[in-house]
Parts: C-alpha cells; structure tokens; sequence
C-alpha cells in the first residue's frame, strides 16, 4: 500500500519549522528531506524518521520498526505528529546529527 499524498502533505507542514523540507517520491512512498539530507519516510501513511542518538535522547520513549521489510531500524512517529513544534524539532535535531549526502561522481563521456 502506497501513502496518500494528503498525509505527506500534512507531515511536510508539520515539519515545515525544521529547515527547508522536501521530498521525493520513491516506489510509492517518499523520503523526507532536510535541508538536503534524508531525514525521514513515509511509507503506509506512517512517519519513520532516522535513527541518531541525538534523536533518541529527544524522543524519550522510542518505537522502533522498519519502514519497509528488509530496512534498518527507524524511529515510528505516531501520536507526535500533530505536536508541529515537537516534530519539527525532532527532525531538526536529526538532520543536524546526519551528514551530508556524498556529491555524485559526474560520467565522463567517451570519444
């Protein structure tokens, strides 16, 4: 089941305090982006943001699960979704752990 364009709407609203936020669509559901780095997804209408120790610390009571089978561990977000000072604080503090993403490497064309 893909998330609803509604719900990742309501999450980049809520967040919106954190940083330049965007996303991208990916096999039906999307990554989160702060400030250019991935800092979160959505998939099934749920809000799973990456693990750091920052973050955890923040949390307090922390549910894990994976987004997806087969994927690390992600912090679950469910009832502090609608707290937009929270979240966004949560994903501020995230984005601020992470580092950036690694520039990709530019094809050099063969004669």
């Amino acid at each position: 089941m893909s998330s609803s364009q509604d719900f990742v709407d309501y999450v980049v609203e809520q967040i919106g305090n954190a940083g330049t936020i965007t996303y991208r669509k990916m096999f039906g559901e999307y990554a989160i982006y702060c400030d250019k780095k991935v800092v979160a997804l959505i998939c099934d209408d749920q809000l799973f943001v990456k693990q750091t120790e920052a973050g955890k610390a923040f949390i307090d009571d922390v549910k894990e699960a994976p987004p997806y089978p087969g994927a690390k561990m992600s912090f679950l977000i469910e009832d502090k979704i609608d707290d937009q000072e929270w979240i966004s604080q949560l994903i501020k503090i995230t984005a601020n752990e992470l580092p950036l993403p690694k520039p990709k490497k530019k094809k050099i064309k063969e004669e």
